[in-house]
């Protein structure tokens, strides 16, 4: 079973935190990476340095808010790079503003979510992302994430 890799870019590390104890109880083998800037993360899809051997991700979680470079600019930068516009981008911001959902949409987000302010149901989110990008949709690369026997998100 190959494991599932995920870049998360989110800069309030109690939001990375949760995402990666919402992985952690998962049933999948997941491997989540955390940047915590935009331009972080742009360097880490492209393997620039420090990222030289980053694994290519399944599925990229970004956030709008991001400093040096907003997460508009990464989900523009991602769309436009032939290397990088296949792969899934799930907006997970606080931002409920119709022309931003519009806008991230028309800019080629797969998916837009709401951050949950309460524990739970950032959790509950996550764990949906994950089951719905992993167990239902079929990848680009022509696989399903397998299960794993013993849970737990990779580090």
């Amino acid at each position: 079973m190959k494991q599932i890799n995920v870049l998360l870019i989110e800069d309030n590390p109690g939001d990375a935190e949760l995402t990666r104890q919402s992985l952690e109880a998962s049933k999948l083998a997941v491997k989540l990476s955390v940047v915590d800037d935009g331009e972080k993360g742009l360097k880490y899809l492209r393997r620039a340095a420090p990222y030289q051997k980053a694994e290519r991700p399944d599925l990229v979680l970004l956030d709008l808010n991001l400093p040096k470079l907003p997460g508009g600019e990464v989900l523009r930068a991602m769309k436009a790079d032939k290397d990088l516009r296949g792969i899934p981008v799930v907006i997970l911001t606080t931002s409920e503003e119709e022309a931003e959902i519009s806008r991230c949409y028309a800019e080629g987000a797969n998916c837009y979510v709401v951050k949950p302010v309460d524990f739970a149901s950032f959790m509950s989110i996550v764990g949906a992302i994950e089951e719905f990008w992993f167990s239902v949709v079929k990848l680009a690369d022509g696989r399903k994430a397998g299960r794993k026997a013993s849970g737990g998100a990779a580090r």
